[in-house]
């Protein structure tokens, strides 16, 4: 079983992260929250519009970092899974996915 994800069988959907990626993804989640705050107080002190921007730009990278992670460990695991049990459905949740994280 794969390190980063273990899908629950039946009708529970719950992810179960080792302690290392979780604590991975809530370090990089705290990062962000704190960039966002910083974005508030540029506003707020009316700095520069592109230098907002660019910190927003970085927002949205470490976000999409975050999002592949997850993404990565959900296909290594659950879709796999799934797909050995029988389950071609969620190819199509995964498109559906996919779909919103690249809007």
């Amino acid at each position: 079983m794969d390190d980063t994800h273990a899908c629950a069988s039946g009708d529970e959907r719950k992810s179960h992260h080792s302690d290392k990626i979780k604590s991975n993804l809530i370090t990089r989640l705290n990062r962000i929250e704190g960039q966002i705050r910083g974005i508030k107080g540029m506003i707020e002190r009316d700095t520069y519009c592109d230098d907002v921007l660019n910190q927003i730009a970085a927002i949205q990278s470490a976000l999409n970092g975050v999002g592949k992670m997850l993404l990565e460990g959900h296909m290594r695991s659950c879709v796999v899974e799934r797909i050995q049990e029988g389950d071609h459905d969620v190819i199509d949740e995964l498109l559906k996915t996919v779909n919103k994280l690249m809007k």
